[in-house]
This record gives structure tokens, sequence and C-alpha cells, in this order.
């Protein structure tokens, strides 16, 4: 059976919002690539400066970061009311202030509350779009958000790949998809490793770089619900809209 062929959107509201989302997207890495540009070097060289064993050790720590994260941030909905933006971006910096003290170490040591940081930062804006964090789907949808190429990538080839994705959620399961996920987000965290390990800037690098995380996935995150929400209000098909926003991205 072959599929519909649906119409492309004609709507100008739907376009200018289109446009406005794109616009965010291509904003959202402006602040990390400033602050890479700071410490020094390039995202490309990040990795080899960290060493071997915590090279080849990334994917399953991120792994293991993702899994006790999902469990940590749902567990804190329940303690901690929702925050904004600003006092979640405080929240993280502060912490990378305190891994980069110590270096490689004390950074290491960090990443699980970071990335738990970041999860529930990313849930709150699930539900200040109208998605119930808790559902199986939006827990994905939230997990999905750091499938993105990451904030230190210039080529966003295979981001828009995967947000053009057509595919439902609802296939995977929560630890296929976190296995899934990881090797991506692993190759994202250990550029954050090696520049918060940086030499001489330590806690000033560590509180940069985590600052410039968050904001970027924050923006993502805002990015992908802000789609899923225009989808739901206009009763138009999701697949569409990221066709289109993938367009206004890519040009």
């Amino acid at each position: 059976m072959m599929a519909d062929i649906l119409p492309p959107v004609s709507d100008p509201a739907i376009l200018g919002q289109l446009d406005s989302l794109a616009k965010r997207h291509r904003a959202a890495g402006g602040v990390v690539m400033q602050v890479i540009g700071y410490i020094g070097g390039s995202a490309e060289g990040l990795l080899g400066k960290l060493p071997t064993p915590v090279r080849n050790g990334l994917d399953g720590a991120t792994e293991r970061a993702l899994s006790g994260a999902m469990t940590a941030a749902e567990r804190s909905r329940g303690i901690v009311s929702d925050r904004p933006d600003w006092m979640n971006r405080t929240l993280t910096t502060a912490m990378g202030a305190a891994g980069g003290v110590g270096g490689l170490g004390s950074s290491l040591a960090e990443l699980p509350f970071t990335v738990t940081m970041l999860l529930r930062a990313i849930q709150g804006i699930a539900a200040e779009h109208g998605f119930d964090p808790a559902s199986e789907e939006v827990r994905l949808e939230c997990l999905r958000v750091f499938a993105s190429a990451g904030p230190l990538e210039d080529d966003d080839g295979m981001d828009l790949s995967f947000l053009a994705a057509r595919a439902t959620i609802t296939g995977p399961s929560l630890k296929s998809l976190i296995a899934k996920v990881a090797p991506r987000l692993s190759i994202v965290l250990g550029q954050k490793l090696a520049a918060q390990a940086a030499p001489v800037l330590g806690a000033v690098a560590g509180a940069a770089v985590n600052y410039a995380f968050t904001s970027y996935y924050q923006e993502i995150a805002r990015v992908h619900f802000g789609l899923k929400r225009l989808a739901r209000d206009t009763g138009t098909d999701e697949g569409v809209l990221r066709e289109e926003l993938v367009a206004r991205i890519a040009t």
C-alpha cells in the first residue's frame, strides 16, 4: 500500500511559527562555540585529549548516566517543582565549576548529576508545552532531545536527519532508546569532559561549558516540543511539519 501524500503547509501562521523554531534551532549552538573558542582548540580535537580508557568507557558511562537520570529526574518531579531556564543554567553552571576544580576526575564524578539536571530541564519544557513528562511517550520524547548532533558540532546533517524522522515513538522501549541515544550523547559528553578538564582554566571552564550545554539543550527541547505542540494545536501532520522545519534550518 502506498503512503498517503500529504499537501505542503500553506497556512501563513503555521509557516511563521516554523520560521521562529528554525531560527531558535540555528541559534542554539552559538553560545557553545563561543565557549570553545575561549577555551581554545576545536570540537573535533577535544576527544583526542581524553585518556584512552576514558574514551573507551564513554558509551557505557553515558548509558548508565541516562538510565540513572531517568529515574532520578522522575522522582524529583514529585518533590521539586519545575524551574525556569535561568535557574537550571545557574545550577548546572555551579556543578560544572565544582567538577572543573579537580580536573578530569571530579569532572567524571559530576557528569551523572549534570545529565540528570539536563533531563529534568527538558521534562520541565515538555510540561510547559502541555505534555505529561510522566507518560511513557513523553519520557521517550525527552530522551530524543539528547539525540541531536550536539552543541559542539558544526555539521548538523545527522541532527537534521534525526529531526526529520517520521516514525512514531511508540515502538522502542525506554531501555532500547537509551542504548540508541547513548553512543551519540557519549561523543558530546566526551567533548564536554575534555573542554572542562582544560589546563589552567579549571572551575571557570567547567562553569562556562555547563552553562553553554544547558542553554543548548533547553533550546533544542523548545524546538522539539514546540513542533509537537504546533502539530497538536493545528491538526497538521507532524511529519510534514518536521520536513518543513528541516528545510528552513538547512537554508
